[in-house]
């Protein structure tokens, strides 16, 4: 039935007592009105797009008016005949990927081949940050704005965890790029919040007092990690993955493997006379728990026999002990304060020293000694002198005690009545 749809018309229009009725446009072909047998209407235009035969929604009424309506199907007719299929269009956007699948494929094929810590950085960031704001945007949609507004809004709380954020987003869209869901990455030239550098280097106070703590600490395993950690620069998912078949006491050399490190790299280290008495003294105890039927694989087991992946407690317990922790403000995982029942800020303490800065302070006492960047990067695993750099003015340290002892002897040499001589110039 086809006839001049109008606002009256459209209006009174009853419901059919079941099904589907639609009344077609007499002005514009294929254009109509349809009423469930709910009483709900709604516009629509059937068309052939490709030899098959098309229905599109254009909207409801009273939300569209018919003369509204009418035009919006009369601009539909005219990409049809161009050559263009709205309803397939339409279907492409509705399908189209949103941050939340791409975070999944993201997990998959990305984040699948980084290492664990990585992995679970990442993810808690894409937990608690990213995919609340983003998830449901579709890829194409998301704009440079987007991307400001997610880095401004966790920088009231959380200023570095916002860099992260925007950096695991960045990293998403150029995958995006790469897979065809978008051609460009808006996350580029975002603005960072300033960041400190934080390095911190325990005093040889600090060290004693933690050694000591460290040594006779109930918690064994995880303290004989610590020590290491200290003894040898390594880093933390290097030792607590470590396996006995990677030492060779006898030569003092610990080579690590590829999996397990940074560079993905074998990395060959020599070790201390210290670390070496700790390891025997480790695989002494190792071979007597393997006496009574243990199993002696890696270094540091944990329930199962599977290695340890945390020594958080253990390390807060200690520089709890050892005067390397401050009483705070609880704060929740955005950063937000924790307050208890009465409105009052929860204290907890926090170490005042990572665990990472353990590699750090080897650093700087090598750096200290005397020993070249290179050998010091050597040393750690760098595989770019950049990243030794950043322990470039601790090697002055011994220079400077060097240019001192020749100054101290030239002030005393001319104390004394002896002959100075004056660089570029004439004898005094």
């Amino acid at each position: 039935m086809a006839l001049e749809l109008t606002h009256k018309f459209v209006k009174d229009a009853r419901a059919p007592a079941s099904g589907n009725q639609i009344t077609y446009d007499l002005d514009v072909k294929g254009f109509g009105l349809r009423i469930t047998s709910a009483g709900a209407k709604a516009f629509v235009l059937n068309y052939r797009s490709g030899g098959r035969e098309r229905r599109i929604t254009i909207g409801s009424f009273p939300d569209w008016s018919v003369v509204a309506a009418r035009d919006y199907a009369k601009g539909l007719k005219r990409r049809i005949d161009n050559g263009e299929d709205p309803m397939a269009d339409r279907h492409a956007e509705r399908l189209a990927p949103t941050v939340n699948d791409l975070a999944d494929r993201f997990v998959t094929d990305h984040l699948s081949k980084r290492r664990d810590s990585t992995g679970r950085s990442y993810l808690s960031l894409l937990k608690l940050y990213i995919l609340p704001a983003l998830g449901k945007t579709r890829v194409a949609d998301i704009r440079h704005s987007d991307i400001e507004k997610l880095h401004r809004d966790i920088a009231q709380t959380a200023p570095y965890q916002a860099n992260r954020a925007v950096a695991v987003v960045s990293k998403m869209l150029s995958l995006a790029v790469k897979w065809e869901m978008r051609t460009d990455n808006p996350a580029r030239g975002i603005e960072r919040s300033p960041e400190e550098k934080r390095e911190r280097f325990l005093s040889p106070t600090e060290i004693g007092r933690l050694a000591d703590v460290l040594a006779t600490h109930k918690e064994k395993v995880s303290c004989n990690a610590i020590r290491l950690l200290l003894l040898t620069g390594a880093r933390k998912g290097e030792m607590l993955a470590a396996r006995w078949s990677e030492f060779d006491l006898t030569a003092g050399v610990w080579v690590k493997p590829s999996a397990h490190t940074k560079q993905k790299k074998d990395h060959r280290v020599p070790l201390s006379a210290p670390a070496r008495v700790l390891l025997a003294e480790m695989r002494a105890e190792t071979d007597h728990e393997v006496r009574r039927g243990g199993k002696a694989e890696f270094l540091f087991p944990s329930v199962g026999g599977k290695p340890l992946t945390e020594i958080k407690r253990v390390w807060l317990a200690a520089c709890i002990a050892a005067g390397l922790a401050e009483h705070v403000e609880k704060t929740d995982a955005k950063g937000k304060p924790v307050k208890n029942a009465k409105g009052e800020p929860v204290m907890v303490w926090q170490a005042t020293a990572r665990i990472h800065d353990l590699r750090h302070s080897y650093a700087s006492i090598l750096a200290s000694s005397g020993l070249s960047l290179p050998i010091i990067g050597a040393l750690l695993g760098h595989t770019q002198a950049a990243t030794t750099q950043r322990y470039a003015h601790l090697t002055d340290d011994p220079l400077r005690a060097a240019t001192e002892r020749v100054g101290a002897v030239v002030l005393s040499a001319g104390k004394g009545g002896a002959e100075v001589v004056q660089i570029g110039g004439r004898r005094a």
